[in-house]
């Protein structure tokens, strides 16, 4: 079993379709009209996407876990991994991966 973690408050992880390229894009346009930046945000310490990103992450998530079988993770068909990154600009992001038998 695998467990991924996402050490920020500002990105997040999630599984999600990983073969058409539209999905993600698609996924960027709910995220931001479900969390609109225009909102007016009073957590912006960090530029006007601060509050927003934070919120995106709660919806998002910070970790998934996915089972290993045969040493392979056992995603689906069409399943991939997402790094969803919800800041503008550039973060260095840290993961921990924690394998269990």
């Amino acid at each position: 079993m695998l467990t991924l973690f996402i050490q920020h408050t500002s990105a997040g992880l999630t599984l999600n379709e990983n073969f058409d390229r539209d999905v993600r894009t698609d996924m960027d346009m709910a995220f931001d009209k479900l969390v609109p930046e225009s909102l007016p945000w009073r957590h912006t310490d960090e530029g006007p996407d601060d509050s927003a990103s934070h919120t995106k992450t709660a919806l998002c998530g910070t970790s998934i876990t996915v089972p290993i079988t045969d040493g392979k993770l056992n995603l689906g068909t069409w399943q991939g991994v997402y790094l969803c990154e919800f800041r503008a600009a550039k973060h260095t992001r840290r993961l921990v991966a924690t394998i269990l038998p």
